[in-house]
């Protein structure tokens, strides 16, 4: 287990590093679309990506890219959040359709959306380490989620960061929802079976 200071300090730092790395990577999100190797891609039908906050990579070239590829097999969604404490639930969602503040404030798709059940997520992070490690924002809106997720149906999850955002080794407790992959305006990483 480890200790909630250690977290808190790891993002403090790295929200200041992932400001720094927006201003001087502005291109990251083109960039890590073009990383990305799509025909690894092709068995997802429902795609779940978010609307970026602050410096967060705006996923939507990497979500485009897959649509593209996939056509009229894949459909996108994007997370709604009811409260602090309960997972995020997915609702489907087209570029075109209008989107709404949820419980935080965060642009998603309106009441009447369907719900799907994605079977790739496409989160953002803090940090990350090549065993799959992610750190959020500390809420644990996307652990209990992804935790959710898995228990209806197999999930990919792919993590998109900078490549800046990398660390050794993530702090990770019990409850913490490991990447399946990483993303970055460098590189595709996956990880390794045994890391996770």
């Amino acid at each position: 287990m480890t200790r909630p200071l250690e977290k808190t300090v790891l993002r403090v730092s790295l929200r200041a590093l992932r400001r720094r790395l927006a201003d001087e990577v502005p291109d990251a999100a083109e960039r890590a679309a073009r990383r990305l190797p799509l025909s690894r891609f092709s068995r997802f039908s429902v795609v779940a990506a978010y609307c970026p906050q602050g410096a967060e990579i705006d996923p939507g070239p990497v979500l485009h890219a897959i649509l593209d590829f996939n056509g009229a097999r894949a459909s996108a969604a994007l997370p709604v959040a009811a409260d602090r404490d309960a997972p995020l639930t997915f609702r489907r969602w087209a570029p075109d359709d209008p989107l709404t503040p949820d419980a935080f404030g965060i642009p998603s798709p309106a009441a009447s959306a369907p719900e799907v059940f994605p079977n790739l997520v496409i989160t953002p992070l803090l940090g990350f380490d090549r065993k799959g490690g992610r750190l959020g924002q500390g809420a644990g809106h996307y652990d209990r989620t992804l935790l959710k997720l898995r228990g209806v149906r197999p999930v990919f999850v792919l993590g998109l960061a900078f490549a800046g955002q990398e660390v050794e080794e993530i702090p990770m407790d019990r409850h913490d929802q490991r990447l399946d992959a990483v993303l970055t305006e460098a590189e595709f990483i996956e990880v390794a079976q045994g890391s996770r």
